[in-house]
Parts: C-alpha cells; structure tokens; sequence
C-alpha cells in the first residue's frame, strides 16, 4: 500500500469560553478529540455527522485555519504542524479549501479576477496577462465564460459563486481538496451540478478530496471512505459501501435510517433522531453517546469503548463490537 497522502493523528482543539455573569466561568468546548484517518492519492475521504459533531472544526484545524492543540497532521510525510514560513507557503499550495457559504466566502468589493489572480501572484506562480490567461483558463473549466473576471461576486448566483469558489480553490494546482459542505447552502437541482463538476475535476485532475457532509446520499455517490463523527470522535470508519449500507455503531445505524430514500415506492415517516447531541463543554463519560443509544449497556456510561477493527474494512468504537 503507498504512502498516504495526507495522515491525520490525534487531532485535538478544544476552545476556552468564558460564560455567566456577573460571575463568568472557565468553560471548555472540546470540539474535537482524538480525531485520526488517513487519505490515499487520489481518494475522496468523507466525514459525516450531525451539526456541531466537529466536521469542519476538524477540516479547518488540520489545515491550520485554526491552530490545533494536539496531535500529528502529516502531508507527504510532511509535519504540517511544526511547518513555517517558507515551507507551510508551499503546503498551502498543495492543500486548499471550498468553504460551505458562497455568498460570505467572496470579498464583495473584488471582482472575480482578482480574486483567482491574488494567489497566483501571492505565490509567484504567475502575474499581468498571464495570470489573467489562467484565471479565464479556471472559470471555463467550472462552466463559467471568462468575462466573469471583470465582475463582482454580486452578479452571480449561488450556484456559480460556488462554482467561482471551487476555480479559485484550483489557482494553485493542489492535490488536495477539503470540501467543506460544499452543496449544502445551494438548491438541490444546482447541488446536483456542482457535484458532478468536482466528480470531474477529481477524475481530470487526480485530485482527493476530504469532503465534509451531513447528507449521507451525497457521501455515497462521491466517497471512496467515510468516518463517522460524534461530538468530536470519530465513532465508524471505513469504506461508504459497508458503513452506509450495514452500519456498526448505533449511532452511525440511526443516521442511514433517518436518511430519505429516493424512491417512490419506499416512501414513508422517516425514523426520528432521538435526542440532541450533548454540550461539547460537558460531554458525557464513557461512550458519549450512551444517552442516546437504545442499545446502551451498564459499562457504555463508564468506560470509553476501544476502537474495533471491522470485517470488509475500517473499524468501530462501540462496547457492542469490541
């Protein structure tokens, strides 16, 4: 098996908030907790979970978006943590990012060429006519005319401000891309669209992709891998055809099951999902999703499960299978 491209150990970042009054406290929020997976050239990793479970805390911190606290992010064999200066510039260039909201992630005041060129002259890759050639080259590969350049993000719709995001995610030629809710903000016949266009450039380009959802269906049709995350951990992991289609963790079997079928015949109340997802500043002891769990056994609220190696790939961390 080669190298992984990008090695992720023990990602950590837990925030300090102080609350209350007139007498604030301490309080930390740990968002993300012992989060490791690795992601193969050429591979679309998937991470999935319901909102606020540390999908893109996790995304952001191992590109350094934010700083995390703890573990080992490793790019190449490259620590990406310990990177300065001139080689965390060059690491930038290889891992780039697509962020959910097309409409707050374009400086309204740029126009669109200036955005694509910036990069290009920020890491000396090209200026003047010949970035403008290549800015012009990107928005035709995403489906865009080059006279967008002289425009201002205003002018477009969600789904082509998208579109003008994932262009400018490819200024800089990188080998990875983290996609973090990338559909989720556009209507659903555009979601189909944009999709397709990032199946494309992944299978043109050779590109992987971290891709970071909540839409289990999404995951199914563009991952390779998925891990499941749930108030900070990883709980499932492995490839999306055994973990979508028969699932280990209990909670990880109540998000297929609350995910919509699209077929007529299958129609339905969908099966709701109990509970609300503890507070990451006072998460549970033991499994952190006892609570939730109907299969939920005495040691589940006093030990943490260990992670469980699982027939057909990845692994699990449940008392049931350990």
């Amino acid at each position: 098996m080669s190298e992984p491209l990008l090695s992720v150990q023990g990602l950590r970042k837990h925030f300090v908030q102080r609350k209350g009054f007139p007498r604030p406290r301490t309080v930390i929020v740990r968002a993300v907790e012992d989060v490791s997976f690795t992601i193969a050239p050429g591979e679309a990793f998937g991470l999935v979970g319901e909102s606020g479970c540390g999908k893109s805390t996790a995304a952001r911190a191992l590109l350094r978006l934010i700083e995390p606290d703890a573990g080992q992010v490793t790019y190449r064999g490259q620590d990406v943590r310990s990177a300065r200066g001139s080689a965390l510039k060059a690491l930038r260039r290889k891992m780039q990012i697509v962020f959910q909201d097309p409409y707050s992630s374009l400086d309204p005041r740029q126009t669109i060429g200036s955005a694509l060129m910036e990069p290009m002259r920020v890491h000396g890759i090209a200026t003047g006519r010949d970035a403008r050639d290549r800015a012009a080259a990107l928005l035709e590969e995403v489906g865009l005319p080059p006279g967008a350049l002289d425009r201002l993000p205003h002018e477009f719709s969600g789904g082509q401000r998208q579109r003008i995001g994932i262009a400018r995610a490819l200024t800089l030629e990188p080998e990875l891309i983290v996609a973090d809710e990338p559909v989720s903000a556009l209507d659903v016949s555009v979601q189909a669209q944009v999709l397709l266009l990032l199946k494309q450039l992944r299978e043109r380009r050779g590109l992987s992709f971290l891709f970071v959802s909540h839409d289990l269906s999404v995951v199914r049709w563009f991952c390779d891998r998925v891990a499941v995350m749930y108030l900070g951990r990883i709980v499932e992991e492995g490839p999306s055809g055994r973990v979508l289609a028969d699932p280990l963790h209990p909670y990880a079997k109540m998000l297929r099951e609350a995910s919509p079928v699209p077929d007529p015949a299958q129609r339905g109340v969908l099966p709701r999902i109990v509970g609300e997802i503890p507070s990451a500043a006072n998460p549970p002891p033991g499994c952190p999703f006892h609570p939730r769990c109907a299969q939920a056994m005495p040691v589940c609220s006093t030990t943490a499960p260990r992670w469980t190696s699982a027939a057909g790939g990845g692994g699990v961390a449940c008392h049931l299978h350990g």
